[in-house]
């Protein structure tokens, strides 16, 4: 920053009336409807500590919701060291969607992984190197820091250009930008290379940005909600105009994860021991090797800034599905891994009863070690009647925005419980382009019929597969 100019605000514009004009509707960007993205929460009564039987996108499993939010009060309460959590039961029960639940109940910032227990078996990494970044990145670390920085909505963005030595052409000299507060407003004249950043984010007039003093590091906040009236309420975020001076001291909070610090104290340019340089480091496109020996380095640092009050740790949730596909050799190595003090909540969850230990002859529960099992909260999960898996159609049917004619939807739910919810959970996006195909956006008892003779269900893909078995028997005698 090499100059500043102080303008008075302008007193003309609040009496200045607001042009009327018709907004017109723009179409709504098509969104991926994720798996379980209608999932709010464990729905959990305040008063009675009791999960609600349909509440925040769940539909029964009381049993198991109840259990699983005593499980994120103990982790709130710091009580869940060296233990873990299981979730056992039939397949489509909600496993996932509980284990997801209570990654929101820990609230805002707190990472949750998934990991599926067949992806540790890697040709170029090692098992237990999987696992460790599995379990460094479901650790959050939200870093707090006092900056001097500008602060205001954008009201001049002008480049300034410069004739080049060589003569192939004009070069930016410098950038005039001008902020402005509720208080008053600045014009500041920036580096080239800020600019670049400004054209990165897309920051246009009218945009609420702040720019570090010390960096010149450029954050897009929002659009300045004094133009709400002139733009799609659905198209941008609003936010109000900064109130104060344009300088102010701002407190910074960034949250990343000790996967994150892992790579970036990897890189020769970062420093180790300091996170603010560190978390600066992050976008570095150049990756090395993450040792043991550097891991311990840096948790000492993270113990230190965090006794210090400067960072807070916020462990998230590694969620490991299928946990029976795991070897012994790994489940030794989660012993060690779940006793330590920065150790994420770890939530396994399978659909087995009992079968064999990878890496043993002997059958145990769920596929895991006694040892291991002496570790973790165990909470089954049941399967749905017939009402619930009506009611969680209705929910998949609302986030998905599919609109069933009551013969089609009842039809639906008899498919549902007959051979499987996830089958009927499936068939929903194909029945309705078959309706659109006819012209129509409400699904009837036709297209759900036609899907379930053109995609079949696990258990007649059995029959089917039996059959071509049999045949070749015969063939072959």
């Amino acid at each position: 920053m090499e100059m500043e100019i102080d303008e008075p605000a302008s007193a003309s514009s609040a009496s200045r009336l607001a042009p009327i004009e018709e907004v017109k509707p723009t179409p709504k960007q098509i969104k991926r409807i994720a798996a379980h993205s209608h999932v709010k929460g464990l729905g959990i009564d305040p008063e009675s500590q009791v999960a609600i039987h349909e509440a925040a996108g769940f539909v029964g499993q009381v049993s198991a919701r109840t259990a699983a939010s005593i499980v994120v009060d103990m982790i709130r309460m710091k009580s869940m060291a060296g233990r873990a959590v299981l979730l056992a039961g039939p397949p489509a029960t909600g496993k996932t969607a509980i284990a997801l639940a209570m990654a929101h109940e820990l609230g805002d910032g707190v990472p949750f992984v998934p990991l599926v227990a067949s992806e540790v078996f890697s040709s170029e990494v090692k098992k237990t190197e999987v696992l460790m970044r599995s379990f460094r990145r479901a650790i959050g670390l939200r870093v707090k820091e006092v900056k001097d920085v500008y602060e205001g909505e954008v009201t001049e963005l002008t480049p300034v250009e410069a004739s080049d030595n060589s003569g192939l052409g004009k070069t930016i000299s410098h950038l005039v930008l001008s902020l402005k507060t509720a208080k008053g407003s600045k014009q500041l004249k920036l580096d080239p290379s800020i600019y670049d950043s400004i054209l990165k984010q897309r920051v246009e007039i009218g945009d609420v940005i702040y720019i570090e003093a010390n960096s010149g590091t450029v954050k897009r906040v929002g659009r300045c909600d004094v133009y709400a009236s002139e733009f799609d309420l659905e198209a941008d975020e609003f936010v109000p105009m900064p109130k104060g001076d344009v300088r102010k001291s701002k407190d910074l909070v960034q949250n990343v994860s000790l996967h994150d610090l892992d790579l970036a104290n990897a890189r020769p340019q970062g420093r180790q021991g300091d996170v603010t340089n560190i978390v600066s480091q992050l976008m570095a496109p150049k990756k090395t090797e993450v040792t043991d020996r550097l891991r311990s380095e840096i948790n000492k640092v993270v113990n230190e800034y965090i006794e210090s009050g400067v960072a807070e740790l916020m462990p998230g949730v590694l969620f490991i599905d299928e946990v029976h596909m795991l070897d012994v050799e790994c489940f030794t190595y989660l012993y060690r891994a779940l006793e330590s003090p920065m150790a994420p909540v770890v939530v396994f969850a399978t659909n087995r009863g009992k079968t064999t230990v990878r890496g043993l002859e002997d059958k145990a529960p769920h596929g895991i070690p006694p040892e291991m099992l002496d570790r973790l909260m165990i909470i089954p999960t049941m399967k749905y009647n017939e009402e619930d898996i009506r009611k969680i159609l209705v929910h998949r049917t609302e986030a998905e925005n599919v609109q069933f004619n009551e013969k089609a939807f009842d039809y639906l739910s008899r498919v549902g419980s007959e051979k499987s919810l996830r089958y009927a959970l499936q068939l929903i996006a194909p029945a309705r382009l078959c309706a659109q195909t006819c012209g129509r956006e409400t699904v009837e008892f036709d297209d759900v019929e036609r899907c379930t003779k053109l995609f079949m269900d696990r258990s007649e893909s059995l029959k089917k597969a039996e059959e071509i078995q049999k045949k070749q028997a015969d063939r072959s005698n």
